[in-house]
């Protein structure tokens, strides 16, 4: 029920916007202040564009630094830890056994 309606509504969008785009576009061709208008606009919105992708590419370059200093860490602990007490139980084996608790 709705994606109709929301069809229905684009396809208006896109026939009433025409004719003001074309109006538009026809008057910047004519009209100088008019077209430096739409030029320094269009100029400034791209120009904001680029801020906010560098803006967003320097976020998950940072991102992904501490995603790897995390997992770095997180890969070598658990290593580490795992060496430290597996360790003492090597060592045990070779001595000849574990030994085993007294009941009192």
């Amino acid at each position: 029920m709705v994606l109709p309606l929301v069809k229905l509504g684009s396809l208006a969008f896109r026939t009433l916007s025409k004719p003001i785009a074309g109006r538009l576009k026809h008057h910047a061709g004519v009209h100088p202040k008019f077209r430096g208008f739409i030029i320094g606009l269009a100029q400034a919105i791209k120009k904001r564009l680029d801020e906010l992708d560098m803006e967003k590419q320097i976020m998950m370059q940072r991102l992904a630094e501490m995603e790897m200093r995390t997992g770095g860490v997180g890969w070598v602990f658990p290593r580490l830890l795992n060496f430290s007490l597996a360790q003492p139980a090597a060592s045990a084996a070779q001595r000849g056994g574990t030994q085993q608790p007294t009941a009192v």
